[in-house]
């Protein structure tokens, strides 16, 4: 392999594994919120439990998170200084606060809430989560808007071979950035949803003593997934007009418009192959709709079932089905993901700068020692994620809840 195709690899498997953990953190951001929310308005105290054993997974989750995001920007200086030579002046502000934010703020007010529960007032603490999921939507707002640029860059100009802002407002409101912005936070509450009714439905099945709360639990997580799947399908309905030419033509196989599309681009940018690879595209948006279909069929079996309680408590052939649905969502987004990558090369910026030209100045050798590294990396931390992830969930409410336990209420630290 080419040392270009040896760095697309490498940035392929750390920013996919990255998003493995995003998916998941932004639903769950949400869904801790509201149920910390309803637990603070009633005293609950089922839903205070919920937001606590939700809550260590979350956690879990939300720090192997940090870790591959690390990766990736590690990944990202040392293979594309291209990228940042070109377009730096422009995209890096973006990614300057997606750090300052995921890094600073939303890490700072996730300590206070993981440590808080017996040291703040309930109002206090229920204001804490929700400034922490506010700054995760803030995170993967930032990240968008650089990567919406590189779909579609507006707001800027090319000067003395590099790029300079000239209209912030256009960045920020990129169609490209906004739309899938929406699409993936409705599909991180997609991923969320079915992985509460997958945890809750494992339990249910194995007769945990913790029935009450994981029916509650199973309801919450099915409940989740209908709205979610259905605006999921709205928001990346809307982005078809929006995508590029040829990225729709490869999708839809229309051969004559990929070959007038090859010669309007080699008239404007000279000879090239400007058609992007047709397998991964076409296969990358084939797997997305397909795994869309079979989970909103299951949602919508799911919310039926999940209005009778002896469904919720009974159905063991819908609990396994449950189960096996917690890794599609990952799967349909990433695959969305590849859909929307590949599918705009030979482009790192959309007609301004091709991928090779991003590519630094490196040997096959240093390339693929770099691209065994990270791989070992990104896998392992996913393996140790899951791993995690999975004894938390199967220890269940029992186990030891996020921050110490709330000692005895007091007027001024009730919680």
């Amino acid at each position: 392999m080419e040392t270009l195709d040896l760095a697309r690899l490498q940035f392929a498997v750390t920013s996919g594994a990255h998003f493995l953990f995003v998916a998941l953190t932004l639903g769950l951001a949400t869904v801790l919120a509201v149920m910390q929310t309803r637990a603070t308005l009633t005293r609950s105290d089922t839903h205070l439990r919920m937001t606590r054993f939700w809550g260590r997974l979350y956690v879990i989750n939300y720090a192997m998170g940090i870790l591959t995001g690390l990766v990736m920007e590690f990944q990202l200086g040392m293979a594309w200084s291209g990228l940042t030579h070109f377009a730096g002046n422009v995209f890096g502000a973006s990614l300057a606060m997606e750090t300052l934010v995921a890094f600073f703020i939303e890490s700072t007010f996730l300590g206070l809430w993981i440590f808080g529960w017996d040291r703040l007032n309930r109002w206090a603490h229920l204001g804490v989560i929700w400034v922490v999921t506010i700054t995760a939507y803030a995170s993967a707002y930032w990240v968008l808007v650089a990567n919406g640029f590189l779909q579609n860059p507006v707001g800027a100009e090319v000067v003395d071979g590099t790029l300079r802002l000239t209209d912030a407002a256009a960045v920020l409101t990129n169609p490209d950035a906004l739309l899938p912005f929406a699409h993936i936070l409705s599909g991180a509450l997609v991923t969320a949803g079915f992985f509460l009714a997958g945890v809750s439905a494992y339990h249910l099945r194995r007769g945990t003593a913790e029935q009450e709360f994981f029916r509650r639990s199973l309801r919450i997580g099915v409940f989740t997934t209908l709205p979610a799947l259905l605006a999921n399908a709205a928001f990346g309905g809307v982005q078809f007009p929006t995508l590029q030419p040829m990225k729709t033509a490869v999708f839809a196989g229309r051969e004559e418009e990929i070959a007038r599309l090859q010669a309007e681009m080699v008239a404007v940018h000279g000879p090239g192959d400007y058609i992007p690879p047709t397998a991964p595209t076409q296969l990358g948006a084939m797997i997305m709709l397909g795994v869309f279909t079979v989970l909103l069929l299951v949602s919508a079996l799911s919310v039926l079932l999940a209005s009778f309680r002896r469904m919720v408590l009974g159905a063991r052939a819908w609990h396994v089905l449950l189960i096996a649905m917690i890794p599609l969502p990952f799967v349909s987004m990433i695959a969305g993901w590849v859909f929307r990558e590949v599918g705009r090369q030979p482009w790192m910026v959309e007609g301004l700068l091709k991928t090779e030209d991003a590519l630094s100045d490196l040997s096959p050798g240093t390339m693929v020692l770099s691209l065994i590294a990270f791989i070992t990396l990104s896998v392992l931390l996913v393996a140790v994620n899951t791993w995690i992830l999975a004894r938390g969930a199967r220890q269940g409410p029992e186990a030891p809840a996020t921050g110490p336990a709330p000692a005895e209420p007091t007027p001024v630290l009730a919680f």
